[in-house]
């Protein structure tokens, strides 16, 4: 896929997945490993990514106040340093393709699964930790920000209303996101990674007014769950196609 198109398709996902308080880093890395990108850059352009459209959700959110800190603050202090050590965790590209794959094929399963599906129980704090945990290093090895699969499980806690968890969404992206990024850059060799990674700024120029657009639109003009569906397709496509090339490289 050429710059350009895949620009479009930035801009597309992210006008989308704002509208949710999602960053929608997966279907970003899902993009960049079809269009033959650098496996070594593709965490930092995601992730940069969604640094840019979750930014203008947690405002919205922040300024409603839609944000419980008390809340979500211990799910923050166990993920983020675990995101800023996946960051910084050099693999190979076998390796990253299979963490990756994983990751979207994951991601999908949690885009087939609504919210207002899934059986309700209680879950014990300690294993909302472990999860938040798990997902923030999933986030700064791959760069999926890890608002996908934690709310999900918020809702199947009970943790908070639709609203709510999606301002959580928006934050717990963002903190990841950027702890995500700053073990990337803290890699031996990084000033040479962070200057490739700027050659591609059409990309984050895209996600800036798709998710402005997004985030003042919500979904009103499209119907969610086929744009839920859809998504997970696409990613699901993509996650089998990484976990083939990982391992049966040839």
């Amino acid at each position: 896929m050429t710059l350009p198109l895949v620009a479009f398709l930035f801009a597309l996902v992210a006008l989308v997945y704002s509208s949710v308080g999602f960053g929608g880093g997966s279907t970003y890395s899902a993009l960049l490993a079809l269009s033959g990108v650098d496996y070594r850059i593709v965490p930092v352009i995601s992730l940069l990514s969604n640094i840019i459209v979750v930014t203008g959700g947690c405002i919205r959110f922040w300024r409603a106040g839609l944000i419980n800190w008390r809340a979500i603050l211990p799910l923050l202090v166990v993920s983020a340093p675990l995101a800023f050590l996946g960051g910084m965790v050099a693999l190979k590209e076998s390796t990253f393709f299979l963490v990756l794959g994983g990751g979207l094929l994951l991601s999908a399963l949690a885009l087939f699964l609504p919210a207002a599906r899934l059986p309700r129980k209680n879950l014990p704090l300690s294993a909302m930790l472990a999860l938040s945990a798990a997902v923030g290093l999933l986030a700064g090895l791959s760069g999926i920000g890890g608002g996908i699969f934690m709310a999900p499980m918020l809702h199947l806690a009970r943790w908070a209303d639709a609203r709510r968890i999606a301002a959580f969404s928006s934050v717990y992206i963002l903190v990841n996101s950027v702890a995500g990024v700053a073990g990337q850059i803290s890699k031996s060799h990084s000033a040479s990674m962070v200057e490739v990674a700027s050659s591609y700024w059409p990309l984050l120029l895209a996600v800036f007014v798709g998710g402005q657009i997004g985030s003042y639109l919500g979904l009103r003009l499209f119907s969610p769950v086929y744009l839920r569906w859809l998504t997970a397709i696409l990613v699901a496509y993509v996650a089998v196609r990484l976990l083939a090339k990982a391992l049966w490289p040839n």
